[in-house]
């Protein structure tokens, strides 16, 4: 599990790659959560996610030569691990689920990597991805279980625990953990931790129920960002020790939130941008008077008809 030394050596590396996003407060009452809200919006990360900075730390600490990278991806790691290659100078091949946006998947190509559309979901073009390294000996780039990605990842908390000093509560977002338990790895025990999930991808969830990491059925409007199979070994590791509760949400539940961000907001996030949101939008957590409340708000590239009409 990645500690802060790990965190703090992270940041170093890929602060001059990455955004250090902006916190916004929102006063009580907004989005009818009855306490202010911090929002640590990751949605306006490069790429429009979270991600870079986990394939930033990944390619600045591997050894990678002419066969490059290689990555399987539902979409914002893709464009990740992409933008990453192109700024470092390294060739990449993305495996893409075909149940990803047609959006998400032009995009990953115009970042210069190659791009392969595999039938099925993120496990169907992780298989592909591993037998595409098998034969290359490209550097694997894991979206959510390399120890690499999750320090990455974590440099949001580092962000948080200087943007936001006596945060009590991180809520987030979560398909394969690799978010969260960076953020868990900052905060260990210090700060409550609050993940949310899809009630039709609840990888997370399952795990801690079966006591082990399980494979689940995926399906639902968050499926290319939040729909891993069976969480990462890291993740549930880190979440067996430090995170508090794990809620679920319903696609209605995130639909709602993701209109409130655009109606409050004017920001546009995608479904499982809005999936830590919705906790609270739908009343799944509900805050004590006081508690401090930072909401991860992890990403943006969403379709903007089904949230703001056409």
């Amino acid at each position: 599990m990645p500690g802060r030394d790990d965190i703090e050596a992270a940041h170093q590396r890929v602060s001059r790659h990455i955004r250090r996003t902006p916190v916004l407060d929102v006063a009580t009452g907004t989005f009818g959560v009855d306490v202010p809200l911090s929002l640590k919006l990751e949605l306006l990360q490069v790429t429009g996610s979270f991600k870079p900075r986990g394939a930033f730390n990944r390619m600045l600490t591997a050894d990678v030569g002419e066969a490059g990278v290689v990555a399987a991806s539902g979409g914002n790691f893709g464009l990740a691990v992409g933008h990453a290659a192109h700024t470092l100078g390294f060739h990449a091949e993305i495996f893409v689920p075909a149940t990803s946006p047609t959006a998400k998947i032009e995009r990953v190509r115009a970042s210069g990597a190659d791009v392969t559309v595999v039938d099925g979901v993120y496990d169907d073009a992780a298989a592909a991805a591993a037998a595409r390294r098998s034969e290359t000996g490209a550097v694997w780039m894991h979206p959510y279980d390399q120890p690499e990605v999750v320090a990455g990842q974590g440099t949001i908390g580092l962000e948080l625990s200087q943007q936001v000093p006596g945060v009590e509560t991180v809520v987030v977002s979560v398909g394969g953990g690799g978010l969260i338990a960076g953020i868990a790895s900052w905060f260990v025990s210090g700060v409550r931790i609050v993940a949310v999930e899809p009630d039709t991808s609840r990888c997370l969830g399952a795990a801690l129920e079966a006591g082990e990491p399980i494979e689940v059925p995926v399906s639902g409007i968050a499926v290319d960002s939040l729909g891993a199979r069976r969480v990462g070994d890291i993740a549930f590791q880190v979440a067996s020790a430090h995170v508090d509760r794990c809620l679920t949400v319903s696609e209605d539940d995130i639909r709602q939130a993701q209109r409130a961000i655009w109606g409050e907001l004017r920001l546009l996030a995608e479904p499982g941008g809005a999936t830590a949101l919705a906790a609270l939008t739908s009343g799944a957590y509900r805050p004590e008077p006081e508690e401090r409340v930072v909401v991860v708000v992890c990403g943006s590239n969403a379709d903007p008809v089904p949230v703001i009409g056409h």
